[in-house]
């Protein structure tokens, strides 16, 4: 967030979360304020018991009690509903990406 992104957002920019309870969760937490001190809606990805920190941001999603090794597989789910929505939202054919490698395709 530091170098450039930070930059990018205002109260017109979502910014995506994942603030699971981790090694990395003070920093997330950090991040997530310096988005909030720039009028940034803030959309995260939460441990199960995470209230404080759902408190702040502008929506919350839930991962369910597992280990830590386990949070990006759980994330992953979610992230990728939230893409496919936006993809269908914007009018792409979710079943034909656009410069998908032809050695994807074809058999």
């Amino acid at each position: 967030m530091k170098h450039g992104p930070i930059a990018l957002v205002d109260r017109h920019m979502a910014t995506l979360a994942l603030a699971p309870r981790d090694a990395l969760y003070d920093k997330m937490a950090a991040n997530i304020r310096e988005v909030q001190a720039r009028q940034g809606v803030v959309l995260a990805v939460l441990s199960h018991d995470d209230r404080e920190l759902a408190s702040t941001v502008d929506e919350a999603l839930f991962l369910p009690q597992a280990p830590d090794y386990i949070y990006p597989l759980l994330a992953a789910v979610p992230l990728q509903l939230l893409a496919y929505y936006i993809a269908l939202d914007r009018g792409c054919d979710v079943d034909q990406p656009r410069n998908l490698a032809k050695s994807v395709t074809v058999e």
